[in-house]
C-alpha cells in the first residue's frame, strides 16, 4: 500500500522567503519544470495528487493544475493511468526525448561552440538556425544542432573583431536572452550565501529548487548558444550559469529527500535518488569545480 503523503509545508528561513515572492508561475510551464527536474529522472510518472500538492505550495489552485495536466495530455506530452481512485501521469515517448534534450541543456550544457554551420536551400529551419540572406542559413556548430538535408558546411571566421558581434546581434535575439539571464541573476542574487547561513529544509528546499530551475530554464531556452565572439559585451550567461549551479547543488540534498518522502507514482513513493540524478549531480559538481 502506498504511504500517505505528508503535504505540510516546511517553513523557509526569512532570508530565503523572498526568492519565492513575485508572480505565481504559469501552471503548464511549472508542471513541465516539475517533470523535468523531479519526475523524469525517477521514471517519468507521478500521481495527480502529488502534482496538486506541489502546485498548491507554489500558489496554483487544484483547478489550474488539473487544467494544465489536461493541456499536456492534449499536446501528447503526458498520458494518464488510474490505480484505484488515484490518477497517475507519465511522460509520453515523444516527451521523454524532448525532456532529455532540455535536461542536457540545463544540467549538462555542451562545450562552447567554436565555429559555425552553414546550410543552403529554400526552406524554413528551426532555432538556432537563422536565415542570413537569400537561401543561406547559419547556426552555431554544436553536436546537438540538427543538420538539415542538403548541403551543409562548417565555417570559421578568418578575422572577426566587432564584425562577429554585429553578425550575432543582427540574426539572433541576443538582447532577449541576455535580459532573461540578467533578470535571473538579479532575482536570485545572494541565494547561495543565504543558504549557507540558514539552509532550507524539506519541502521549502524543493520549492526553492523548482522555482530556481523554472526561472533559469526560461533564460537558457532563449539562448542560441553562439560562439563567444558573437555575444554582446557584458553577456550575462556565464554569471547566471555559475549562480544556477551553486544554488542547485546547495538545495539538492534536502530537495531530493523531500521528493522521496512526498511524491508518489503508482508503485509508491519516488526514490530520493536514482542513477540519473546521481549522474546529473556528478556533472554539476565537476562543472562547479572548474576555474
Amino acid at each position: 500500500m502506498t504511504k500517505r503523503l505528508d503535504h505540510t509545508s516546511d517553513p523557509l528561513p526569512q532570508p530565503l522567503r523572498r526568492y519565492l515572492d513575485g508572480p505565481v508561475p504559469r501552471a503548464t510551464g511549472y508542471l513541465v519544470t516539475i517533470y523535468g527536474d523531479a519526475v523524469a529522472p525517477r521514471g517519468g510518472t507521478v500521481s495527480m495528487r502529488s502534482l496538486i500538492a506541489l502546485g498548491r505550495q507554489a500558489g496554483l489552485s487544484e483547478t489550474l493544475v488539473r487544467t494544465a495536466v489536461s493541456r499536456l495530455v492534449g499536446a501528447e506530452r503526458l498520458e494518464g493511468t488510474r490505480v484505484g481512485r488515484v490518477s497517475h501521469y507519465r511522460l509520453t515517448p515523444g516527451a521523454e526525448a524532448e525532456f532529455a534534450g532540455a535536461d542536457r541543456l540545463i544540467y549538462a550544457p555542451p562545450p562552447q561552440p567554436l565555429g559555425w554551420l552553414m546550410a543552403f536551400g529554400e526552406r524554413d529551419l528551426p532555432a538556432p538556425w537563422a536565415r542570413i540572406g537569400g537561401t543561406v542559413w547559419a547556426a552555431p556548430d554544436r553536436a546537438e544542432v540538427e543538420r538539415p538535408a542538403g548541403l551543409v558546411m562548417s565555417a570559421a571566421p578568418v578575422s572577426q573583431g566587432q564584425g562577429l558581434r554585429d553578425f550575432g546581434a543582427a540574426h539572433w535575439s541576443l538582447d532577449e536572452a541576455d535580459a532573461a539571464y540578467r533578470a535571473f541573476a538579479e532575482a536570485w542574487s545572494g541565494v547561495t550565501e543565504a543558504l549557507a547561513e540558514a539552509p532550507a529544509e524539506g519541502q521549502g528546499a524543493l520549492l526553492l529548487r523548482l522555482r530556481l530551475v523554472h526561472d533559469y530554464r526560461q533564460a537558457a531556452l532563449a539562448d542560441p548558444r553562439l560562439p563567444e565572439g558573437a555575444l554582446p559585451e557584458g553577456w550575462q550567461g556565464a554569471a547566471a550559469r555559475r549562480l544556477f549551479v551553486s544554488a542547485y547543488l546547495a538545495l539538492c540534498p534536502e530537495a531530493d529527500r523531500c521528493i522521496g518522502a512526498r511524491l508518489e507514482d503508482r508503485h509508491g513513493l519516488l526514490p530520493p535518488e536514482t542513477e540519473a540524478t546521481r549522474a546529473r549531480l556528478g556533472g554539476l559538481r565537476r562543472e562547479a569545480a572548474l576555474p
